[in-house]
């Protein structure tokens, strides 16, 4: 594949991973009736979220290599018995939504959260912001 091409064909993959996480955002937001459930996550929302995203790369990992043939994992790819979907996507999908959860939650919560964790930390941060100022 040319470098441009393998370019683009990345960016989508990224866009679509993207897409994937909002879409289950928004099932865990719908079936606990909250848009914030990212600052208090429990395990069952961490659990659906993650169950989401594996469930839909699961789907569209079939979809491409068996229904569509767009692509084949190498030779080197452990894939799943049965389902064919290569170990790496998987993974991520298992791997990638608790760090997501985790850094939206901190994100959320700002300095709030920095306190109860490190005040030190928290308290450096309030002095960078006032020194920009």
């Amino acid at each position: 594949m040319a470098h441009w091409d393998a370019v683009l064909f990345c960016t989508r993959a990224t866009l679509g991973d993207v897409l994937i996480a909002l879409v289950a955002y928004w099932v865990v937001a719908g079936v606990r009736r909250r848009r914030d459930w990212l600052r208090c996550p429990d395990a069952l929302a961490l659990l659906g979220f993650v169950a989401v995203g594996v469930v839909i790369t699961i789907g569209l990992e079939w979809h491409a290599t068996v229904l569509q043939d767009r692509w084949q994992y190498g030779e080197l790819m452990p894939t799943l018995p049965l389902l064919g979907t290569g170990l790496a996507p998987l993974l991520q999908w298992l791997l990638l939504p608790p760090l997501i959860v985790w850094l939206a939650r901190r994100q959320l919560l700002g300095v709030t959260y920095l306190q109860q964790v490190d005040p030190a930390s928290a308290a450096s941060a309030d002095s960078a912001r006032e020194k920009r100022r």
